[in-house]
């Protein structure tokens, strides 16, 4: 139990989950009204507007800039860690998710043509994040994390 008090004590560790939260929960919203439904996977999948992965390791490393002082090596890691997220998010992420749009298409013309394909479903498409998602969510996380430590 003492653990549990601790974790919801710990300053860094809630602006870190509330990032991530607040992300998600409007990431569906925005989801929602672009597409005029609503999706639950949104609520925990990655991708879109704005990235969770970005609002998390952002809110991670201002928290801990706030708490021990841009000088610190708890910092100094979370700066590193959020900046390869971010660049992992924009990078190799997003080129995974435009290869599996790419082939998604591709079997529905297989499948259009009559040609039997192995692929049980469709490849998930949302995987990583335009440099505005992450952006947007970066800032996303600093003000959260700001908004902690008010």
């Amino acid at each position: 139990m003492d653990f549990i008090l601790d974790l919801i004590h710990n300053r860094i560790f809630m602006a870190s989950i509330s990032g991530w939260l607040v992300a998600q929960v409007l990431k569906t919203l925005i989801h929602m009204w672009f597409n005029r439904k609503f999706v639950a996977e949104r609520l925990v999948g990655s991708g879109g507007m704005p990235s969770s992965h970005s609002a998390t390791v952002c809110a991670l490393a201002t928290a801990a800039g706030i708490e021990y002082g841009g000088g610190s090596f708890q910092f100094a890691m979370a700066a590193i860690f959020a900046i390869v997220v971010m660049y992992d998010a924009i990078g190799v992420r997003r080129e995974t998710g435009i290869q599996a749009k790419v082939l998604n298409e591709m079997m529905e013309m297989f499948d259009k043509m009559g040609k039997e394909m192995s692929v049980e479903e469709k490849l998930k498409e949302f995987v990583g994040h335009t440099p505005l998602q992450v952006l947007i969510g970066a800032l996303l996380g600093i003000a959260i994390a700001a908004a902690v430590y008010l």
